[in-house]
């Protein structure tokens, strides 16, 4: 699996706007672009950008926020294609439907790199069988589960004490003792992260299609 190694704090320096990739830090007065909403490098300033530039910030926008990386972002993209629904809404769902996407709005982990720690460490089950793969497309009706083990438990108990966050309406939790929730339906356009997608800061999913479309 692949890893960004440099400091994600740079992405949202980048893309001029906040991804929160660093959980609740994201939130609080350490947060990088609170400090310095500057492009990363030295003695840089953001210019016009062209049709292109425009287009192609949306797509790392969307990518970035949810931790995918340009393989998997055109694999999505052409599935999202062949679907009968329109590709850009699609597209969105299935970014909704990964199993890291859904732990972290489930609660059970403050950020997606967080929650890919969960699933790569072993934590987590679905369907009540072992899965150690943060990109697995979930489908209506699954179930996700804290292993029940201590430390497993533990873990996650102490991200829903201290940084406790809404669950959206496709989702819901069945179970405490161990933490499980359910994918109740497939996710539309409006059920993605509103930090993604709020009235301040619109996701364009259009230009991100004219742009794979090219």
């Amino acid at each position: 699996m692949g890893r960004h190694l440099d400091s994600v704090c740079k992405l949202c320096r980048r893309e001029g706007r906040k991804l929160f990739l660093k959980g609740t830090r994201c939130d609080s007065p350490k947060c990088a672009i609170e400090r310095r909403n500057a492009p990363p490098g030295m003695h840089t300033r953001r210019g016009k950008s062209s049709e292109y530039g425009v287009r192609l910030r949306e797509k790392q926008k969307l990518k970035r926020f949810y931790g995918v990386f340009e393989r998997q972002f055109r694999r999505y993209f052409e599935l999202a294609s062949r679907s009968t629904e329109n590709t850009g809404e699609a597209l969105l769902s299935i970014m909704e439907r990964r199993l890291d996407n859904v732990i972290h709005r489930l609660g059970f982990a403050s950020s997606r790199a967080g929650a890919r720690q969960l699933v790569g460490h072993g934590h987590i089950a679905v369907n009540g069988a072992h899965c150690d793969i943060p990109s697995m497309l979930l489908k209506a009706g699954d179930k996700i589960a804290v292993k029940n083990r201590p430390g497993s438990i533990t873990l996650v108990k102490l991200n829903q004490q201290n940084h406790p966050q809404p669950i959206p309406d496709f989702l819901e939790i069945t179970a405490s003792e161990p933490p499980e929730g359910r994918l109740i339906r497939v996710p539309g356009r409006a059920d993605v992260d509103p930090r993604l997608s709020g009235p301040d800061q619109e996701l364009q999913e259009q230009l991100i299609i004219e742009f794979c479309s090219r």
